[in-house]
């Protein structure tokens, strides 16, 4: 079984790259983010691979880094993710970005992928939120936060300033972050006004 490809790159595909080992080109498919990083043809890479083997054919796919394969296998394990939805999410959010989505139950920000339906985005998140703690790098408080809004038990003040950063742009990861950290700085009597300014100022950084 191949774990890891290191050579030339070949050629470039919508989905995939050839990776010319030795004289042998190995089709790789490949998430949009992976292949982005990789560099022009002609020039050295390596691959983490993880190896597809059916009846019918061999399939491989590569990925610049363990967390990214990691994910890729992880998603499988939910209902309605096959590898080419798998794909796409790792298209559309970085290891980091999907484990903070995961922690903080964000079902937009894994929604975005395309393919991903909100059906789709609530299960990964559910799912994946016990299976995976060890990928995820985020703020007890901003994930203490993200539950209590979920469950509508923040402080009105709390929600509020949220919801405020959100309906101005940022996601609702950053908007968390930005009020978790304002309410460090602020303190717990802090009102709305106080959060937002602080939380636009910890986003300004």
């Amino acid at each position: 079984m191949i774990g890891k490809l290191k050579g030339l790159v070949d050629s470039y595909g919508d989905d995939h790259v050839i990776l010319d080992v030795q004289g042998v080109g190995y089709l790789v498919h490949c998430s949009a983010r992976t292949l982005q990083a990789l560099p022009s043809a002609g020039e050295a890479a390596t691959l983490f691979i993880e190896t597809f083997v059916r009846e019918d054919m061999i399939r491989l796919y590569g990925f610049v880094s363990q967390a990214e394969k990691s994910w890729f296998l992880l998603l499988q394990n939910v209902q309605g993710v096959g590898s080419k939805v798998a794909l796409s999410v790792l298209s559309t959010l970085s290891p980091s970005e999907l484990a903070n989505a995961v922690a903080l139950g964000d079902r937009a920000m894994v929604a975005r992928a395309n393919g991903v339906g909100p059906k789709v985005a609530a299960r990964i998140v559910a799912e994946l939120k016990d299976k995976a703690p060890g990928f995820a790098d985020v703020d007890p408080a901003v994930a203490g936060l993200a539950a209590s809004l979920d469950e509508k038990r923040a402080p009105a003040p709390v929600a509020d300033a949220v919801s405020a950063l959100v309906n101005l742009g940022y996601a609702q990861i950053q908007a968390s972050a930005a009020v978790a950290a304002a309410l460090r700085e602020g303190g717990e009597e802090a009102d709305t006004a106080k959060l937002i300014r602080l939380g636009l100022k910890e986003l300004a950084r």
